[in-house]
């Protein structure tokens, strides 16, 4: 039997978009709901460093781009709402650090010295003296600078679980789904545990999994691209926490190395690189990426020792709205299929503009959809239910 099910809104997607999406258009009184297939943050989400920038990390070159500016703001955002003052209250998600630094691992140029000084960066760079320095700095003779940023890093699955917990009556888990398509719009969609969900919008936060929608729907415009990653974990027994950026010796506009870290359910922990590393690795095999890593810390930290670690890599795409020559988007994006009138398509392209991206849809949906109660409440909270992702480290190494 077909059960049906009206809704202002239907999220595709319970990665961090379609989560914090969720929160905001139920706050604003749409009745709203969201379908995942499988864990809810399970891919690009769950693989994120946890990082919440303000876009400095992409000011390496020594010069403000428009990538930095567009998301500058986003760190007092999500701040506001981890001490449970802002839009959505994040109180319960667990903070790994209240900032991250930028360090060289050479001498650094005289003019990304002098922009770090700028007035236009006043509170949001700091210069570090030696006793301020994170502990991995300060058992050796380290030379270089090391500047504090202003932003922080989030434990992602509490993240998650901290925006799904006030709406699981509204989380289902569903797949495959079929549209049912009416000329230029979307009438319904149909689950494979028999629900008809009728929304007014559907919006699609699924990632890398929009491709198979927008293929579904014949939709041309808008188009997704995928940047490939290829991260290293290494899991080891050093006392250093470590979070921040690694500028090369030779200033480029990206960081030589990015190094989070994050604790295994072993009670463990591991460095997750990013950076340079991952993007120039895609086209490396696991060992010969992990023999570059090896390389890169002992170059870069040449005081540790790495005896029984433990290494694995971890292949990642970045879905976002397609850009000439395939170059990273400036910020988050959500536009209306060509052909299908009442179906959004959003990438937020980085997870610290989550909230940007949901402040787009809800604007798109003013003046279109006006809020209407949830029908068939009581059927979804009958549904199956996705659990939380689990973070790579605890699986990789199993």
């Amino acid at each position: 039997m077909t059960t049906s099910i009206q809704a202002d809104v239907a999220i595709i997607g319970g990665g961090i978009a379609g989560l914090w999406l969720l929160n905001r258009l139920r706050q604003a009184g749409y009745s709203a709901l969201l379908i995942e297939k499988d864990a809810l943050g399970g891919h690009q989400t769950i693989a994120s460093q946890g990082m919440v920038h303000g876009g400095l990390k992409y000011a390496l070159s020594g010069a403000l781009s428009g990538e930095s500016e567009a998301i500058k703001q986003m760190p007092e955002v999500w701040r506001q709402c981890l001490q449970g003052s802002g839009e959505i209250d994040l109180r319960d998600t667990t903070i790994l650090s209240d900032d991250f630094v930028l360090w060289s691992a050479g001498s650094v140029g005289s003019r990304l010295v002098s922009f770090f000084a700028s007035k236009s960066l006043r509170g949001r760079v700091e210069a570090l003296s030696p006793p301020d320095y994170p502990s991995v700095f300060r058992q050796a003779p380290y030379k270089g600078k090391i500047y504090r940023l202003v932003d922080v890093v989030l434990d992602v699955p509490s993240l998650i679980a901290n925006l799904a917990a006030p709406h699981r009556d509204v989380i289902i888990k569903a797949g495959p789904l079929q549209w049912q398509r009416e000329e230029d719009r979307v009438a319904a969609l149909l689950t494979d545990d028999g629900l008809r969900i009728e929304a007014q919008r559907y919006v699609v936060t699924a990632g890398e999994g929009a491709g198979a929608i927008l293929s579904a729907l014949d939709i041309d415009t808008p188009q997704m691209q995928l940047r490939p990653l290829h991260q290293v974990i290494v899991k080891h027994d050093l006392p250093h926490e470590l979070y921040g950026h690694c500028i090369g010796a030779q200033t480029s506009a990206s960081p030589r190395l990015t190094v989070s870290t994050h604790p295994c359910r072993d009670g463990k922990k591991v460095w997750y690189l990013g950076g340079d590393l991952a993007t120039e690795g895609i086209d490396l095999s696991a060992e010969q990426l992990i023999d570059r890593a090896k390389q890169e810390l002992a170059a870069i930290f040449p005081w540790l020792q790495w005896n029984g670690a433990q290494w694995a890599t971890l292949y990642l795409n970045r879905a976002e709205p397609k850009q000439e020559k395939l170059i990273k988007p400036d910020r988050a994006f959500a536009g209306v299929a060509d052909n299908q009138q009442n179906v959004i398509f959003a990438w937020p392209t980085k997870l610290s503009l989550a909230p940007d991206l949901a402040k787009q849809v809800t604007e798109l949906l003013r003046n279109q959809v006006q809020p209407s109660p949830l029908q068939g409440a009581e059927r979804l909270r009958q549904c199956a239910k996705p659990a939380v992702a689990v973070s790579p480290w605890d699986y990789l190494f199993d």
